[in-house]
């Protein structure tokens, strides 16, 4: 069967319930909002799991906070980082702007971490219920991460004055919309009773593994699963699908299209902090690559160098190439960045380019950096293994690392270097320190 065919079928798959389904009113717009340090490029696979079960691509959106770090105290300003307040408001924009755009009275709210945080506080004290129909938070510290006196007005201190004031009354949710958490049982690194991951082992934290739960919402465990994958994980999807549909998800894999078209911006780190402001002036070059060895196959299938908008695209790619984008930003390394395939579109393709080379590996002649950016690598539970071997800088127990790193001398320069976790496996090779170039091989699940 020819894969024109192999695709049509599966396109045919995925129309079926939408086919069925086509006397069901508009579906709810959905926004999802990343966490702390992140961006919208987190969802990528969890839009593509909705897309996939018949809802519609105009109806979903994932934001990129401008600055998504918190400050380290809510209330005093520091460079290219954001008050609760400033997270709050540029979240209602969004949600004003995703209503006008689809027309629809209401929409559904998802975060990740921190991102339940402006979630909460735009709906339970800025009546925005009145347009929003669900929340969603997953992993999020509802109750906090500590209980002490160090940075008692972080975010996510208990004692902060942002979740003095969501966690004051005797329910934490608001009447006419639906509340529903997402948590581990024990695997979540910020809902420890140890402060063991917060750099203070053996004190406690005055915090539990419930602590994302809120008072009068759905709440659900899911064993296992670590920080991210209460959000991003298949598993997670199911249990969102299902709150804001009112029904089981079709399928929980994602159906390929023919030609995804995938865009995205490149964003920059201006003094030292990561930021999502997209950077002008930044060369991209995309290669297409052999599946076995990650070499390139002939020369980029595309190169264009950002304006002011940072946006690298448009660019159309086959379901099942692996690619090879090389990204050259002012004030950072080369970073030449291997990805798996892309099964569908996305305009959220987004590319941070890598963090200058840890002290560790500047006796290095080349550093892979093999990332997994929507979960953690979690040992014994997980199989990880970087260059054929499980890797030593990945914390043991509780799923805390989403890098590890491969540090190769000079004769070893142009090689293949394999990660594998779990049934993903990725294919980079290694590229020269002494050139200012970096490797990545980001996993996509």
């Amino acid at each position: 069967m020819s894969r024109r065919t192999l695709f049509g079928a599966a396109a045919l798959a995925a129309m079926t319930p939408r086919l069925l389904r086509a006397q069901e009113p508009a579906l709810t717009p959905i926004l999802f909002v990343h966490g702390n340090g992140d961006h919208a490029a987190l969802w990528m696979t969890t839009l593509w799991r909705f897309e996939s079960n018949g809802w519609p691509r105009d109806r979903l959106h994932a934001l990129s906070f401008t600055n998504p770090l918190a400050r380290d105290d809510d209330a005093v300003a520091q460079p290219l980082r954001s008050s609760s307040e400033e997270a709050r408001s540029e979240l209602a924009a969004e949600i004003a702007a995703l209503r006008q755009r689809t027309g629809a009275a209401r929409v559904a709210l998802v975060g990740n971490s921190r991102g339940g945080y402006p979630i909460r506080n735009h709906v339970q004290l800025h009546g925005g219920g009145a347009e929003v129909s669900h929340v969603v938070t997953c992993g999020t510290p509802n109750n906090g991460i500590w209980d002490w006196d160090a940075n008692p007005n972080r975010e996510f201190s208990k004692r902060s004055a942002l979740l003095q004031r969501l966690n004051a009354g005797e329910t934490q949710v608001v009447p006419g919309t639906a509340f529903l958490t997402i948590r581990s049982d024990n695997n979540d690194l910020y809902a420890q009773p140890d402060g063991r991951y917060l750099g203070r082992p053996g004190v406690p934290t005055g915090v539990g593994h419930d602590s994302p739960e809120l008072r009068g919402a759905t709440n659900i465990v899911l064993p296992g699963v670590d920080h991210r994958e209460t959000a991003y994980s298949a598993r997670a999807f199911r249990e969102i699908f299902r709150f804001i549909a009112g029904r089981e998800p079709d399928r929980l894999d994602v159906v390929p299209e023919e030609r995804p078209v995938l865009n995205g911006r490149v964003t920059g780190t201006p003094g030292g902090v990561q930021t999502n402001r997209p950077v002008a002036g930044a060369t991209v070059e995309v290669y297409r690559l052999h599946p076995n060895t990650g070499e390139r196959m002939g020369g980029p299938i595309h190169a264009k160098t950002t304006g002011e908008d940072g946006q690298w695209g448009p660019l159309a790619v086959g379901p099942d190439w692996l690619l090879e984008f090389v990204v050259a930003a002012p004030n950072h390394p080369i970073t030449h960045s291997y990805r798996n395939p892309f099964p569908r579109s996305s305009e959220v393709v987004n590319l941070r380019p890598a963090a200058p080379p840890a002290q560790a590996d500047r006796e290095a002649a080349a550093v892979v950096r093999f990332t997994r950016p929507r979960g953690y690598f979690g040992i014994p539970r997980d199989v990880v293994l970087l260059d054929g071997k499980e890797p030593r800088d990945v914390p043991r127990g509780v799923a805390a690392g989403a890098t590890a790193v491969a540090r190769l001398p000079a004769s070893e320069i142009g090689r293949p270097v394999v990660g594998v976790f779990n049934e993903e496996r990725i294919v980079a090779r290694a590229w020269p320190l002494a050139e200012n170039r970096i490797t990545v091989a980001e996993l996509t699940w």
